[in-house]
């Protein structure tokens, strides 16, 4: 079942699939972005308690779901190279780190942003609002724990047991609402059968949730090649790749000045 991702288990494999997916996840992004964003900014009605104020959701609500969406798939990451011993593994996890640390980062700037005008308080020591500060934590930690090690092989380990143990962290994010009483709202958009928001609402919100999704895995794949190159600059293929690229440069026609 998962023979067909084995090959990418080579690095040059995994670079190639990354320059073909590329355009495309980027043009999927600022498409979903721009037609998510302007709807709901701009076309969207106005909640009939919070008014505009309410319009922060299509930015708070993607951030949020996809900051523990990109530890959980950074985890999954760790656990394959751990388990199987890919390079490629590691670098991925890596290489998703810093997008799920600035998904989490705007996440809590929106909610604090969004709190002050409906509980009168930037901050407050909320389960859900503390859960998702620790989970910045974790990004940070996988980072520098990755960093600290001259060795990448043994420095993706040490990181991918931090990410792992971390994981348990995303649940008591989703059900904080549920296991405690807090002042964060509950469940929105995950309760599929009856949202309890309105359509002409909740559509703009899907489009920006997966445009924050396409732009996440643009920006990881960006990551991962110069990760690649940085860690294979050595590789014949990598040399040739450079070599191929520096010709192109100096065949392209130059614009008389």
């Amino acid at each position: 079942m998962w023979k067909w991702l084995h090959p990418y288990a080579k690095t040059e494999s995994a670079y190639q699939l990354c320059s073909s997916l590329k355009p495309w996840l980027w043009g999927g992004a600022l498409l979903s972005l721009a037609v998510g964003t302007v709807w709901g900014l701009a076309f969207a009605p106005a909640d009939y308690q919070q008014g505009d104020s309410f319009r922060i959701i299509y930015i708070h609500v993607p951030s949020a779901i996809l900051s523990m969406g990109t530890y959980v798939a950074m985890a999954v990451a760790a656990l394959v190279g751990i388990v199987w011993q890919w390079r490629t593994a590691f670098m991925s996890m890596i290489a998703m780190a810093p997008v799920g640390a600035l998904m989490t980062f705007i996440a809590l700037f929106t909610g604090a942003a969004w709190g002050k005008p409906m509980w009168g308080a930037w901050w407050v020591w909320d389960a859900r609002l503390t859960s998702e500060l620790i989970l910045l934590f974790l990004y940070f930690g996988v980072m520098a724990l990755y960093v600290a090690f001259d060795d990448k092989q043994q420095a993706g380990k040490a990181a991918g047991v931090m990410a792992l143990v971390g994981v348990v962290n995303v649940p008591i994010i989703h059900y904080s609402v549920e296991w405690w009483n807090t002042l964060h709202q509950g469940a929105t958009i995950s309760k599929f059968d009856t949202p309890s928001i309105a359509p002409e609402m909740l559509w703009p919100l899907l489009i920006n949730l997966l445009g924050f999704a396409l732009f996440i895995a643009a920006v990881t794949v960006v990551r991962l090649q110069n990760e690649i190159l940085r860690r294979e600059i050595h590789r014949p293929w990598v040399q040739q790749l450079a070599a191929s690229r520096l010709e192109q440069k100096k065949v392209e026609p130059r614009h008389a000045v």
